[in-house]
């Protein structure tokens, strides 16, 4: 039985009558541009996210990239951030006239290292970028510490409503950074039907700042009192968004059972080293991401048995050919570079069924002859 590593058209069978609802209630008003859904959108992820203001925009990266312009990251800046995360971390960064400084990572969450991060702080160093990886939250109390009172984004393009207990209290992705960014690309586990993303404050001034900086750099037509951009979150897209958001703590929950169970099926299995979870936090599983030394065996092995897979992410990003300039060399972030050597994430998704689930299990087993 082949499985896919991502099924959205069993996700979709799901809600179908729910999106075709939302989708023509906004063709029937004929809105499409910052209509009612965007709101209401905007609201519900504020709430979600126990943050004061949410903002919608085009895409997780335009959010990094509007993030970092509402702090005044600009030329001659440095940002901290991770290499071994998705290309829009450091892309964003890049594309302000910033210059990314990366450090390595932990090897157990894969997320960016505090201790590291602390000791990359400089003059020049303007702001802290953290990943929630694979959907649990970063460290936030420590790299805020460590960022020594700079601003921290939280890139949570892969954690909305991931959480984690810090101080005894139950915080949320995005609620203790400086500015928390989403993606609703449409493999999250909040995804749209296209593009879109959103960043979310506690900070009224900043609030003020993205809200011109997404529609050319003023809130009254016609007036700009910064220069900003086009990057306004679809109509379509935030209606199918807030419909879909009510089963999002569902599929949530479902993913974690469905690691529960991989973790179970490979306990016996010591070539396997399944995800590490932090005690703090509450992971949503975007990813189920194992190690394995035979990575690429093990690959080759799936994908002759029909068995869905991904490398999130192969290259480190200080590796990457465009980043060259920053005058980065192999060796010299040994764990995000053995990261990228032996991680493979498998399926995880809501609608997986136990056969299927006993079908990716006996596939890796068997290539490791148990």
């Amino acid at each position: 039985m082949p499985v896919p590593l991502l099924d959205l058209k069993a996700q979709h069978a799901t809600i179908r009558e729910d999106m075709v609802a939302a989708l023509m209630a906004v063709v029937d008003q004929q809105s499409f541009i910052l209509g009612d859904a965007v709101g209401q959108l905007e609201c519900s992820v504020a709430g979600l996210s126990q943050t004061k203001y949410a903002i919608g925009c085009a895409n997780g990266t335009d959010a990094l990239l509007l993030a970092l312009r509402a702090l005044n990251v600009g030329r001659d800046d440095e940002v901290v951030t991770t290499p071994f995360t998705f290309f829009a971390t450091a892309g964003a960064i890049h594309n302000v006239g910033a210059k990314p400084v990366f450090v390595d990572i932990d090897p157990r969450t894969f997320n960016i290292a505090p201790d590291a991060v602390a000791a990359a702080v400089g003059g020049r160093t303007k702001a802290v970028i953290a990943v929630d990886l694979f959907g649990q939250m970063a460290a936030i109390e420590q790299l805020t510490a460590a960022a020594k009172g700079l601003p921290v984004i939280e890139d949570a393009a892969q954690s909305i409503g991931a959480r984690r207990v810090i101080n005894g209290s139950q915080v949320m992705a995005g609620e203790a950074a400086t500015i928390g960014t989403f993606s609703f690309f449409p493999s999250k586990n909040l995804g749209a039907y296209g593009d879109g993303g959103m960043m979310v404050t506690q900070d009224e001034a900043l609030y003020e700042t993205l809200m011109k900086l997404r529609v050319h750099g003023g809130r009254r037509t016609y007036f700009h009192e910064i220069v900003g951009y086009n990057s306004r979150l679809d109509t379509l897209q935030a209606a199918v968004l807030h419909a879909k958001l009510p089963y999002l703590e569902t599929w949530s929950g479902a993913r974690r059972k469905n690691a529960a169970y991989y973790d179970a099926a490979f306990s016996d299995v010591p070539e396997v080293t399944v995800p590490y979870i932090d005690p703090a936090n509450t992971s949503i599983y975007n990813q189920y991401t194992i190690r394995v030394a035979a990575r690429d065996g093990l690959q080759a092995h799936l994908k002759l048995a029909g068995i869905g897979n991904s490398v999130y992410y192969p290259l480190p990003l200080h590796l990457q050919p465009c980043f060259a300039y920053l005058g980065y060399s192999d060796g010299q972030f040994p764990e995000s570079e053995r990261a990228a050597k032996e991680v493979l994430s498998l399926p995880v998704y809501p609608e997986l069924t136990t056969a299927q689930l006993d079908e990716v299990i006996a596939a890796v087993r068997t290539y490791f002859g148990r």
